[in-house]
């Protein structure tokens, strides 16, 4: 299974682990399918009140859409089929509390996850950068979620400056996208006590407020996801450039900040 879950009835925590640390975590369309399955599959699991998001091994939370992935798409420039648009929790109407435990790199189609949770909890090594534009796509839906969580600012500067730069935890901290910072290994242990801690209180409540949080900016999301295939379609160079400027870019030449 590429998506684990491990479920205390004692504390109420789920831990949901994307497992394909040989593939840096990317997401291929039977990932997307089981994320999605095990949100839906979580709404009814009342012994789960608060979970847990995380990814196996050291080097990446997640990479984004797996590019070995055959997305089929229309024919029709008027329609643009998304893999990543329902992996999420909130695409699947789950309304308990999800917190990500990050470490290593996050980038792309990740903020897909990320522009659900609750909040984030990152390790020091974690870092985040958005690579679409360097390799000839429209950054659509992820810098719709960035732009909701971060100041306009410094969600133009990670999804413009692709492969070039690499948010650092601790900037990240800083302009609250992340919430807490923890030594590497110590993240998921921090997210799961936050999530112990959430857990114990009342469920309706907790859900409460998670939907009224929520409220607050999803028609803002809705219109803007509304209006992202037609960007897509109108930006993104054809597949064939695309695996051009991938293969010829060199891994390493980017900066922290």
């Amino acid at each position: 299974m590429s998506v684990l879950v491990d479920r205390d009835k004692e504390t109420g925590v789920a831990i949901v682990t994307l497992n394909r640390p040989e593939r840096l975590n990317a997401v291929d369309l039977d990932t997307a399918d089981q994320l999605s399955s095990l949100w839906r599959e979580l709404r009814f699991d009342d012994t789960v009140r608060a979970v847990v998001l995380t990814g196996a091994g050291e080097r990446a939370f997640c990479t984004g859409i797996d590019r070995s992935a055959e997305v089929p798409q229309p024919s029709s420039p008027y329609s643009t089929d998304d893999p990543l648009i329902a992996i999420g929790p909130k695409a699947n109407d789950l309304w308990k509390p999800v917190i990500a435990a990050v470490r290593g790199m996050a980038c792309g189609g990740a903020f897909y996850l990320l522009g659900e949770a609750e909040f984030v909890i990152a390790a020091e090594d974690a870092t985040f950068f958005d690579p679409h534009t360097t390799y000839g796509m429209v950054s659509a839906y992820e810098s719709m979620y960035l732009a909701l969580r971060m100041p306009h600012g410094e969600a133009a500067r990670l999804a413009l400056m692709g492969t070039a730069e690499r948010m650092s935890a601790r900037r990240a901290y800083e302009i609250g996208f992340v919430s807490e910072v923890a030594p590497p290994g110590g993240e998921l242990v921090a997210a799961t006590r936050c999530a112990e801690a959430i857990a114990s209180f009342p469920t309706e409540a907790v859900q409460g407020t998670v939907r009224s949080l929520w409220a607050a900016k999803e028609t803002t999301l809705a219109a803007a996801h509304a209006r992202a295939p037609g960007f897509v379609a109108l930006g993104n160079l054809p597949a064939a450039r695309q695996a051009e400027l991938f293969s010829a870019r060199r891994s390493g030449e980017f900066r922290v900040r």
